[in-house]
């Protein structure tokens, strides 16, 4: 792990691997961080980094990366300029983008900025956008203040009784994983994220079309937050993309291989 200032921020990353395959950047989801997907990878990236090198990092106001000082700054296209300086302060020219939920957003703001430097996407679970963003938006607003006058314990209490995606709901373990990670979280930190994410919408569908890199879609079914529809909306929309939707866990635990197979295609 190493760590790096950019932008008014310190960023904690790893940079693993070894080969001369195009080098992949991976961005995790909102509240996650690079810890917390080590412990549930739904693209395990130590698998991917055979042949290529693979840069993991926390997001701003993540993991040990600092903090949000503005909730703007927790806007998708702020969060892909954080990414593009981590890729020129590393001397990278060019690169795969992926990434999970906010990750994926996050890949798609900076492709749009990074142009033919970007050689393929892997958008994993993408969230809410457009139309139903609003929606998400202001959940997010109650989630802020239920933090700051209750604590955690109001999230936790929340996370119990939500029914996971489709491909967990045979296992036992995705709650209690939840919660821990909840538990653990500081309620400043995590009200502003969810402040932060208020700003956030994935780029305007026509932006979208200018993508046409080799792009790879893998959704999951039964998640109100990470909708089928906003998946097959960017397969319309991005002209050389396939979606791949799970409902199970043995296809959701089909995602690595796809994705090392997508790179290395």
């Amino acid at each position: 792990m190493a760590t790096i200032r950019l932008r008014d921020c310190d960023f904690a990353y790893d940079f693993s691997g070894a080969g001369g395959a195009t080098p992949f950047v991976w961005g995790h989801g909102l509240t996650s961080s690079r810890a917390s997907e080590d412990r549930m990878p739904l693209v395990d990236c130590s698998r991917l980094a055979a042949g290529r090198r693979v840069l993991r990092y926390d997001a701003r106001g993540h993991g040990e990366s600092g903090d949000l000082i503005r909730s703007a700054q927790g806007a998708w296209s702020e969060l892909a300029l954080d990414q593009i300086a981590l890729i020129d302060e590393l001397g990278l020219d060019k690169v795969a983008l992926g990434g999970a939920s906010m990750g994926t957003a996050t890949a798609l703001h900076a492709a749009l900025q990074l142009g033919d430097r970007v050689e393929r996407l892997i958008l994993t679970i993408p969230p809410t956008a457009w139309a139903s963003r609003a929606d998400q938006v202001g959940l997010y607003e109650q989630m802020a203040q239920a933090v700051e006058t209750q604590g955690v314990a109001a999230l936790v209490d929340g996370a119990k009784t939500m029914p996971p995606p489709d491909p967990f709901i045979n296992d036992a373990e995705y709650v209690d994983r939840r919660v821990e990670g909840l538990k653990a979280a500081d309620r400043g930190r995590l009200a502003a994220l969810f402040r932060g994410a208020g700003h956030a919408d994935l780029p305007a569908e026509d932006a979208l079309l200018m993508l046409t890199m080799p792009t790879l879609i893998l959704a999951w079914t039964g998640d109100t937050g990470h909708p089928v529809s906003t998946a097959e909306r960017l397969g319309e929309l991005l002209p050389n993309s396939e979606v791949v939707l799970a409902s199970t866990r043995a296809e959701l635990d089909t995602w690595t291989q796809r994705s090392a197979d997508f790179l290395d295609s």
